[in-house]
């Protein structure tokens, strides 16, 4: 067994619902896989960069722009059920069957254009005191205060904050939907104990689910290119 430092594993599977063939839709004039596959071997941190597809023309995709295809997946890990859990699962077992094994990987998701080799060195490094690190991104407005619906009236979800100052309030986070840097030993083994983060930027993050998202998402990225916001592009 080949013990390798590190794998970096880009989900993409080609069933997108929502916006179809969104990883290899066209960003910015070229296909918005190429930017995590760049991004992961411009970092220099990865032994190996790989793309996990059931899609002939996304892995043809995937080698043009330097990531490695050895194998695609399964049916069990292609349909709408499975989770990325599984995935990544599904890719290192492969992996070790091979006789190689990873001390640590990042997964890379194929549709985060924003994601830059200076992030992804942040990471690397963070997760020597962690077992699991993400980016994450503070709730524009103060969850405290959300309001729901109950009983055909509008109300606060936490009466209790309703006069409260949101500068007084705690800040929250959400998950950007990016990348994960994991240790793989307690990944596999469900042993995931200590789990950090990397502050992002709204500038930095946008969900794709429609055809708006992805407009705004080229106008920040215009943005990006276009202000003093430190990247490694």
């Amino acid at each position: 067994m080949k013990e390798m430092k590190s794998l970096c594993i880009i989900p993409a599977r080609g069933g997108s619902k929502r916006i179809p063939r969104k990883n290899i839709k066209p960003f910015m004039g070229k296909p918005i896989i190429a930017f995590s596959i760049e991004s992961a071997l411009d970092s220099g941190l990865f032994d190996v960069v790989m793309v996990s597809t059931d899609d002939e023309e996304i892995a043809s995709v995937a080698r043009k722009y330097g990531a490695s295809v050895p194998f695609l997946r399964s049916a069990e890990t292609s349909n709408d059920y499975a989770s990325t859990s599984d995935v990544l699962k599904e890719v290192l077992t492969k992996y070790a069957e091979c006789g190689q094994q990873f001390e640590r990987f990042a997964c890379i998701y194929s549709t985060a254009p924003f994601i830059s080799a200076e992030r992804l060195r942040e990471a690397n490094e963070k997760l020597d005191c962690c077992d699991c690190i993400f980016p994450v991104v503070q709730f524009s407005y103060p969850v405290q205060r959300c309001l729901v619906f109950l009983d055909g009236n509008l109300c606060y979800k936490w009466p209790a904050f309703e006069n409260t100052r949101s500068q007084d309030l705690e800040p929250t986070y959400h998950d950007a939907g990016q990348f994960y840097f994991y240790k793989t030993e307690p990944f596999l083994n469900d042993k995931i104990f200590k789990t950090n983060g990397i502050l992002m930027s709204e500038l930095e993050v946008q969900d794709l689910d429609t055809e708006t998202d992805w407009k705004l998402a080229e106008m920040k990225f215009k943005l990006i290119r276009g202000s003093d916001v430190k990247k490694n592009w």
